[in-house]
């Protein structure tokens, strides 16, 4: 990027404090829930009959009291209408139901510890959102498919219905012979009965909190793997038998993966994954985790659009989410930003180091456009109206690139060792911020209460204006670095460490230095004018940063320096587009850089700077091995509108096996062509493709030529 300059009107949040009721967009403060209970378990033993949209049954619920005198019992139940309440003794005990409650009145008074059971017996008459009735529509079979997150387990479940607190269950389901179905834990037994039914038995013998709950019913094909002695199952849509290998199959591969990062074995029974019709990515249900039915693609589709993170991340949250839970919402991070941080590890370590450099450059600018067109607020946020609004890119991109920065401040050796001690020490417990603050002080040493108060607790990110003087007399370089982030309210100035690359004669030297105030000036002693100054070597840093080069340096750093700083530097090249050495080493960029995405990015300012003169490069780049590039070279090329390039276009799509470049030449056949076009792209918006991307771009181009007529 070329001198980033912040633009717009950001939406600022106030930083949270124990005294703060509001924030300034008027939200409440929503804290934790009390509950003069501990649910301990609950026995869900349901009738589901698809043709009615209906289920009936009864939750035989055992909790403990956590208080003296208790005499009522208050449940969440929405949307089911409760028929009766037993004691365990089959006492009939009063109720009552409001909209959003059941109300118990137990038949004695209860001190604290002391253990209650009971049975609540309900109907459900209509679908409800926590638990769906999808038809059958093309390959999807008609299904039955849970949604408990964040709060929904209510509306089918009668049971206490916030994450500080777990219970182990039973689900005992009956329903057509014709259906499977899975829930949460260790099969028990399936049942037939003598009316064209059965009954499946499924317990989870371990806590959890209710919006992990999973029930899935659908004539699904299983699929099944393991890991050692771990049952490993794919549930999928009988049309989806000949992708499952190609899909599915290293997910013992991330398991173990995740074992040994963590250092904390798998804690469930078994591992399912389940196609949903409703799930548009992913839900990690305990031990039976729902996917979108985008996540079986074709062989065709994993080279444009990498899914593999999403099986990843799913599998991670089996252990940052469902092992330990946030305790209350605010502190969603402790799920969200290790399960993103964990697809990355994963990407790193199974792609590669560019790879995974790319996936957390990727994260850090989804963050970035939050930022800049959403809002800007802290990652622990207790001023939230529903509780999915702290499922942003605050907690899922940017908490990883924080523990990313985190992870470098305490070294590998550490940081591994305290989210071990922290799985370890919470195991099946609701767990907040202040645990894992504390769990670093206990093993490392390390009091970090400044780092989470930075970056946890307070809104914003560093902006740094960067600037460097040789003095060639002295042989002293003078870095100087400004943090410009202290516009915003609440956004603090940055303690922080930043690692200088100094490039010089062949050979790298990095030092480290820390940064404290607004400005920071450095001086280093050297031999010789250094080659170029790598600022945040190795990229650790969630920042915005300007930092004018010249032709020279930005020439050096686009073939010597590691991929992120290569691409930086191929875009920052802009500034010298008229120079003919930039065209020529975006020439030699774009052909020999070995990575997809540098290339790309030279395509792309060839394209922009250069393209009219270029054509035949450009359609040269066309036939790039990565189909990401592909796409970059045919988009260049279209946004040229040379009609001489229309059927170059047409033949492109014809022959190409993916979908992202196909879109792309009839998006350009769009810019350059007319009506006559039209029966063409129509024709070719037909054609089947993931997410419906050859026919949207079909739309598009014929948008685009109505536009111009």
């Amino acid at each position: 990027m070329k001198n980033i300059i912040l633009i717009g009107i950001f939406l600022i949040f106030s930083l949270m404090g124990h005294s703060q009721v509001a924030d300034v967009a008027g939200l409440s403060v929503s804290p934790e829930r009390s509950r003069d209970y501990d649910a301990i378990h609950y026995k869900i033993s349901l009738s589901v009959d698809f043709d009615k949209k209906y289920l009936e049954g009864q939750n035989t619920i055992t909790l403990a009291s956590l208080t003296n005198g208790l005499k009522t019992i208050k449940l969440d139940a929405e949307s089911i209408l409760v028929t009766d309440v037993l004691s365990n003794k089959g006492v009939h005990l009063d109720f009552y139901q409001t909209e959003e409650n059941l109300f118990i009145k137990t038949a004695r008074s209860y001190g604290y510890n002391d253990t209650i059971t009971f049975t609540v017996k309900y109907h459900l008459s209509e679908p409800v959102p926590g638990l769906r009735f999808i038809e059958a529509k093309g390959n999807r079979p008609e299904q039955v498919s849970s949604d408990c997150f964040p709060n929904k387990a209510r509306q089918w479940i009668p049971c206490y219905d916030f994450p500080n607190d777990k219970a182990t269950q039973e689900m005992i389901i009956t329903t057509n012979s014709k259906y499977k179905v899975l829930s949460n834990g260790r099969f028990i037994s399936k049942t037939e009965n003598n009316n064209g039914t059965s009954t499946w038995h499924w317990r989870q013998e371990n806590p959890n909190s209710t919006y992990l709950i999973n029930l899935s019913i659908a004539d699904y094909l299983v699929v099944k793997d393991s890991l050692e002695n771990l049952p490993v199952n794919y549930w999928v849509y009988p049309s989806m038998a000949n992708d499952v290998e190609r899909v599915f199959g290293k997910t013992p591969y991330m398991i173990d993966f995740f074992n040994h990062l963590y250092n904390y074995e798998y804690p469930w029974a078994k591992y399912d994954q389940v196609v949903s019709g409703y799930i548009g990515g992913g839900a990690e249900a305990t031990s039976a985790t729902l996917l979108g039915e985008g996540i079986v693609t074709d062989g065709y589709t994993e080279q444009d659009y990498y899914r593999e993170y999403v099986i990843a991340h799913e599998i991670a949250h089996q252990w940052w989410g469902d092992l330990i839970t946030c305790r209350s919402w605010e502190h969603t991070w402790l799920n969200e930003s290790f399960g993103t941080y964990s697809d990355h590890l994963y990407t790193s370590y199974d792609k590669g180091k560019d790879e995974g450099d790319y996936d957390l450059l990727t994260k850090k600018n989804n963050y970035l456009e939050e930022a800049h067109n959403r809002f800007m607020r802290p990652i622990v946020y207790l001023n939230y109206k529903q509780p999915g609004d702290n499922f942003n890119r605050h907690t899922y991109e940017k908490g990883a690139c924080t523990l990313h920065l985190f992870r470098y401040i305490l070294g590998d050796d550490i940081f591994f060792r305290v989210i071990s001690a922290f799985l370890h020490k919470h195991e099946f417990q609701s767990v907040t911020t202040s645990d894992f603050i504390k769990c670093v002080k206990d093993v490392s040493g390390k009091n970090m209460d400044w780092f989470f108060d930075q970056y946890f607790y307070k809104p914003g990110h560093p902006v740094f204006t960067i600037s460097k003087i040789w003095d060639e007399e002295n042989k002293e370089l003078t870095l100087t670095i400004i943090q410009e982030q202290d516009k915003w309210e609440n956004v603090p100035i940055y303690a922080i460490p930043v690692r200088l690359g100094i490039f010089s004669e062949g050979k790298k030297e990095v030092k480290e230095y820390w940064i404290r105030e607004k400005t920071e000036v450095i001086k280093i002693r050297l031999d010789k004018e250094p080659d170029i100054v790598r600022f945040d070597d190795g990229n650790y840093i969630l920042k915005e940063w300007t930092y004018r080069k010249s032709q020279k340096e930005l020439l050096f750093q686009a073939t010597n320096d590691d991929m992120i700083g290569r691409m930086w530097a191929v875009n920052q090249l802009a500034e010298y587009e008229d120079e003919p050495k930039t065209l020529d080493l975006w020439k030699q960029i774009a052909e020999g850089d070995v990575f997809w995405a540098v290339r790309s990015a030279a395509i792309e300012m060839i394209g922009k700077y250069h393209g009219e003169d270029n054509n035949y490069f450009l359609k040269k780049c066309a036939g790039d091995n990565r189909s990401k590039t592909r796409a970059a070279a045919i988009k260049a090329m279209g946004d040229l509108k040379e009609s001489s390039n229309k059927d170059f276009f047409k033949k492109t799509f014809k022959t190409e096996n993916s979908y992202a470049v196909k879109a792309e030449a009839l998006i350009a056949i769009g810019k350059c062509g007319g009506k006559s076009d039209i029966s063409f792209l129509k024709e070719a918006g037909l054609q089947k493709s993931y997410s419906n991307v050859v026919a949207k771009a079909s739309q598009k181009a014929i948008q685009i030529i109505s536009e111009n007529e």
